[in-house]
C-alpha cells in the first residue's frame, strides 16, 4: 500500500516485544458485544455508495482497565481519499497505517471495526488477512473478510500469535526508550540509587559490583538500567521544574538483596557514578493502544525529545508538559501545531500574528502526573521543541 501522502510508510518489523493481541484484545474491541442479530447481512461497499451510521454500540462492551468506554460519535467517519474496498495485510504493517489506508483520521478505527464471528481469533489481524469495507445495518464497517489460508486450515495453527500485527511499530518506541529517558520530578527522587562501588573504584563499568539503596522486594537476577540524572526539564508555561533528562549509562543484575543490595554491572555505555538512579530494564509500554481523542481539552507543548535532536520527525518519542493530571491517558491522539509567526502588515501597518498551522499527529503511550510520552505518528513538517499539542482536528 502507498501511504506517502500521510507520511506513514512503515519500514520496520517487530523485533523486541512479542504480542498476545493486535487489536488490543477482545476486551478492547468496541464491538465485542455485538449481538448475533447485527451480524447476518454483510454487503461489500461500493465507492459510490453513501455512508450511514444509524446504529449504536452494544451496551455491554467492557474495555480494559486503562481504556475508557468508547463514546459513539454521531457523524459518519470520513473515509480516506482513494481508499480501497479491500486490503491484504502485509508483513510489517501496523494497525495505524492500515487504518490510514481506509480512514481520513486513523484513530477512528475502533468506531467502525466489526468482529467477524466466522474468523478464528477475530480480534487478531495477521499478514495475509483480507480486510474490507462492508455495510452492516446501513452502516460502514471494516472487517476481516477472510483470514489467512494458514489459519483457516483444519491442521494445527502455523501462524504464531506473535506474528499478529501491532498498533504501532514497538521497536521504534523501545529503541528510543533504551537510549534515554525523562525522569519526572517525583519519580527521580524515589528511585533506587548507586551508593558505592565495591573495591577501590570511584566509578563503575562492566564487570564491577556496586551497592545500591532503595531496592525492595525484587527477585535475584532482576535487570536494571543505571540512569544518570541530567539537565532539568522546565515547563515553559510556568517555569516550574517537572523532571530531568536521563541518560542510560549501564545495565546490571541484582545479585544480593538487602539495604544496601548488591548489583553486578553486566554492560556499560559509559561509567556509572555515585548517585545514578536505577530503573527496571523492562520497557513499561502497553502492547496495544485504543486510539481516540482526549476526553479533556488539552493545550500543551513539546518540552523534550528523547534522543536530543532539534528537528523531530515520524516515530520519534517526544515529551509533553501535560499528563494524567490534565486528563491525558494512554492512546490519546493529539495534533501538533507550529506557532504562527508575527509579521509586519505592509498594507495597513502594524503587526499581525499568523495562524498556528497543524504539522503532525502524536499518540500518547505513557503518562505521569505532569508529563507524558508521545510517539509522532505523522509529520508533514519538521516538529520542534515548544510546538503546541492540542486536541485533534
Amino acid at each position: 500500500m502507498s501511504l506517502s501522502k500521510n507520511c506513514l510508510n512503515i519500514s520496520y518489523r517487530l523485533t523486541l516485544i512479542t504480542l498476545a493481541t493486535a487489536l488490543a484484545g477482545c476486551s478492547l474491541n468496541p464491538f465485542s458485544g455485538d449481538s448475533s442479530a447485527d451480524r447476518p447481512v454483510v454487503q461489500a461497499v461500493s465507492t459510490t455508495r453513501p455512508e450511514s451510521r444509524s446504529d449504536t454500540m452494544a451496551s455491554n462492551t467492557q474495555p480494559a482497565t486503562y481504556e475508557p468506554m468508547l463514546e459513539r460519535i454521531n457523524e459518519p467517519v470520513p473515509l480516506a481519499e482513494g481508499h480501497p474496498d479491500e486490503y491484504v495485510v502485509q508483513v510489517g504493517d501496523t494497525l495505524w497505517d492500515i487504518s490510514a489506508t481506509f480512514l481520513k483520521d486513523p484513530w477512528f478505527w475502533p468506531e467502525i471495526w466489526y468482529v467477524n464471528p466466522e474468523i478464528e481469533n477475530p480480534h487478531l489481524i495477521y499478514p495475509g488477512d483480507v480486510l474490507g469495507l462492508v455495510y452492516i445495518g446501513g452502516r460502514t464497517r471494516i472487517t476481516n473478510v477472510h483470514g489467512s489460508a494458514y489459519r483457516l486450515s483444519p491442521q494445527a495453527r502455523v501462524t504464531p500469535l506473535t506474528e499478529a500485527i501491532t498498533s504501532i511499530p514497538y521497536e521504534d518506541v523501545v529503541a528510543f526508550l533504551t537510549s534515554g529517558v525523562v525522569l519526572e520530578k517525583s519519580q527521580a527522587a524515589a528511585l533506587p540509587y548507586l551508593l558505592e562501588t565495591r573495591g577501590e573504584h570511584m566509578i563503575a563499568s562492566a564487570g564491577n559490583q556496586v551497592y545500591v539503596r532503595g531496592i525492595t522486594g525484587d527477585a535475584l537476577g532482576t535487570r536494571y538500567n543505571f540512569v544518570h540524572v541530567g539537565d532539568p526539564l522546565i515547563d515553559p508555561d510556568d517555569n516550574r521544574l517537572v523532571g530531568h533528562h536521563g541518560i542510560i549509562v549501564a545495565e546490571g543484575r541484582l545479585q544480593r538483596s538487602g539495604d544496601p543490595a548488591t548489583v553486578a554491572i553486566t554492560s556499560s555505555m559509559r561509567e556509572a557514578k555515585i548517585g545514578d538512579r536505577l530503573l527496571p530494564a523492562a520497557v513499561d509500554v502497553p502492547l496495544n493502544f485504543f486510539p481516540r481523542a482526549p476526553s479533556a481539552t488539552i493545550d500543551g507543548r513539546i518540552i523534550s525529545v528523547v534522543d536530543g535532536v532539534t528537528q523531530i520527525g515520524q516515530y520519534q518519542v517526544i515529551i509533553m508538559n501535560r499528563g494524567s493530571d490534565d486528563g491525558l491517558t494512554v492512546g490519546d491522539i493529539l495534533s501538533v501545531f507550529q506557532p504562527g509567526k508575527v509579521i509586519k502588515d505592509r498594507v495597513r501597518g502594524g503587526r499581525v500574528k499568523l495562524p498556528d498551522e497543524k504539522i503532525g499527529t502524536v499518540m500518547v503511550f505513557k503518562t505521569f502526573d505532569r508529563i507524558s510520552y508521545g510517539l509522532v505518528m505523522e509529520a508533514t513538517h519538521s516538529i520542534h521543541i515548544h510546538d503546541f499539542v492540542r486536541n485533534p482536528t
